[in-house]
């Protein structure tokens, strides 16, 4: 073969890489946008549909089905192949949209934003997954930032495009906008993602998924209705909570015995997974507690409307995007990560000090720029935590690791939104009784219920001591927040930095099955189907791939 013949082969394998990436980023940017392209359009919906007292279950419902599904969703690619199941999860949030766009009650929209989390589960850990089958860490990094990227762009894309369609269209458009780019993401991860066949005998922990699933769904429902729904000392929200401790007990007492474990037990004797999934769980509640109460600030402290403040968080979308891809293609280059992560939360630590310094009369420089240092920290963190986990573990647990890793995040992010909830709830509800002195506040003014036009409708005096006071409580909120960024910056400390593979999870899965085959003898032979070596013109190709797993196989090990 000739020097240009290869280079020309090179080139397209790198332009089909490319492509396949493209659709999975589609699939990514779908679950992602949902999650913050709703939240505008719910006034709204409400308005339509009636249903007030459910609204909370909108977002709720989403959030529980896929984070619930997530590490389901990973095991089932180890075991059978991961095309199908990321075609799947396209499907299934495809018709749900659908579904959702053509609800004619609040109950209809919460059970199809249920089947819509269950399919967006499978679409953030697939992508994540199906890109490290074909690329090698190394070269993957440049990859997982762009991914990064894409949740950086939803959350300034999502409450634009519900704004707009919500003015313009109608709010049945944030649902329907899904099916035309889920049925073009399908089209082309048909066409160009290899199917990759697992003819390898496998068992499903039924056991395993449900007791995991109820264990989720308890401490999901604590941390979402607790302290607004249900109150923190009621029965039912003690209940929740000592029942999803229990339950995780029990899931852990299951996985020991199960024949293929949701989340492998031998996951957690690695310590870049156990720091990874702390780290993930630390950022996600530090993370998704702050940006939650940022929106409120421009909203109600500096009076601008919701279009508007989603634009004002552009800086630290532009942060997180500009992070991100520098840290993909940094990794890629010189084959270390360990200091991204370190700077990433020590960024995140000075941005929400900063967050917690801010007042209604700051300038828009400063505050862009407090969001941009957030941004970028995180930016510098996310790609990271995925990445150094599918470096370190068995070829056959990328799945598992993967969605384990994302699995903690979303954890976090729930209880950091409930903890910091109910801190600004007390804070506000207390200096608010100071403010007025025990008289009762105006119509439709409740604390943390309100909106900038009824603010501004307010007398001068005590609109100006309601902006002080939301104000106040909002500082004490960041102000938390700063040791638990912290936290994450002295637990990156702890993270492994071991060396990049540089060959594909399929190559690696090739390698193991070549070792297991080589040292093996008669019936403790591993059962295989894969090929010494995969051509990456094989895997490109589009044709499938047979790809077996080596039984007991279990030396695979970069941990110390």
């Amino acid at each position: 073969m000739t020097k240009r013949a290869t280079n020309a082969g090179a080139a397209d394998n790198g332009r089909r890489i490319w492509l396949i990436v493209a659709a999975l980023g589609t699939g990514l940017l779908l679950a992602s946008l949902d999650q913050t392209i709703v939240s505008t359009a719910l006034p709204t919906i409400v308005g339509d549909l009636g249903g007030a007292t459910h609204l909370s279950w909108v977002v709720t419902a989403y959030l529980l089905a896929s984070t619930v599904s997530t590490p389901i969703w990973g095991k089932l690619g180890d075991l059978y192949g991961r095309k199908r199941f990321f075609q799947a999860a396209i499907v299934i949030f495809v018709v749900s949209s659908m579904l959702a766009g053509l609800s004619q009650s609040m109950m209809e929209v919460i059970a199809f934003r249920a089947l819509q989390g269950l399919g967006g589960g499978g679409l953030v850990v697939g992508a994540m997954t199906i890109i490290s089958d074909l690329v090698s860490p190394r070269e993957r990094g440049r990859y997982q930032g762009v991914f990064s990227a894409l949740f950086a762009v939803s959350s300034v894309l999502g409450p634009l495009l519900g704004g707009l369609f919500v003015d313009h269209l109608s709010w049945h458009w944030i649902f329907y906008i899904n099916v035309p780019v889920g049925v073009a993401a399908f089209a082309v991860v048909t066409v160009v993602l290899p199917a990759i066949r697992n003819r390898a005998k496998a068992s499903i922990d039924y056991l395993g998924a449900a007791v995991l699933a109820a264990a989720t769904t308890c401490l999901v429902l604590f941390t979402s209705l607790g302290g607004s729904s249900i109150a923190w000392s009621s029965a039912t929200s003690i209940g929740l909570a000592v029942g999803g401790v229990a339950l995780l007990g029990l899931f852990a007492l299951v996985e020991r015995r199960a024949a293929e474990p949701i989340l492998p037990p031998r996951l957690f004797t690695l310590k870049v997974f156990n720091v990874a999934s702390l780290m993930s769980f630390v950022v996600g509640f530090a993370m998704f507690g702050s940006i939650i109460f940022l929106p409120l600030f421009l909203q109600v402290v500096k009076g601008i409307d919701p279009t508007v403040s989603g634009l004002q968080m552009l800086p630290m979308s532009l942060g997180l995007m500009i992070a991100s891809m520098t840290t993909g293609r940094l990794i890629s280059t010189f084959g270390r990560y360990k200091a991204f992560p370190i700077i990433g939360t020590g960024l995140m630590t000075v941005g929400t000090a900063l967050f917690s310094l801010l007042t209604p009369d700051v300038s828009t420089l400063r505050l862009s720029l407090s969001m941009f240092v957030f941004g970028a920290g995180m930016g510098l963190v996310m790609p990271v935590l995925t990445l150094s986990v599918q470096n370190a573990v068995d070829p056959r647990d990328l799945g598992a690791a993967t969605s384990g890793a994302t699995f903690f995040r979303s954890i976090g992010g729930s209880f950091g939104t409930a903890v910091f909830g109910t801190i600004f709830a007390n804070v506000l509800a207390g200096k608010m009784a100071h403010l007025v002195g025990g008289a009762p506040l105006p119509a439709g003014v409740t604390g943390s219920d309100v909106s900038p036009k009824l603010i501004a409708s307010l007398p001068a005096a005590l609109r100006t001591g309601f902006i002080q006071t939301y104000t106040d409580s909002l500082q004490v909120v960041f102000l938390v927040a700063v040791p638990i960024a912290f936290l994450g910056f002295l637990t990156a400390w702890l993270l492994p930095e071991l060396r990049m593979r540089r060959s594909s999870g399929l190559d690696a899965r090739a390698e193991a099955a070549a070792t297991a085959g080589a040292t093996a003898v008669g019936d403790d032979a591993p059962q295989l189907s894969i090929p010494d070596t995969i051509p990456v013109d094989l895997l490109l190709s589009g044709d499938p791939v047979p790809v077996g797993r080596a039984r007991g196989h279990d030396d695979w090990r970069h941990d110390s």
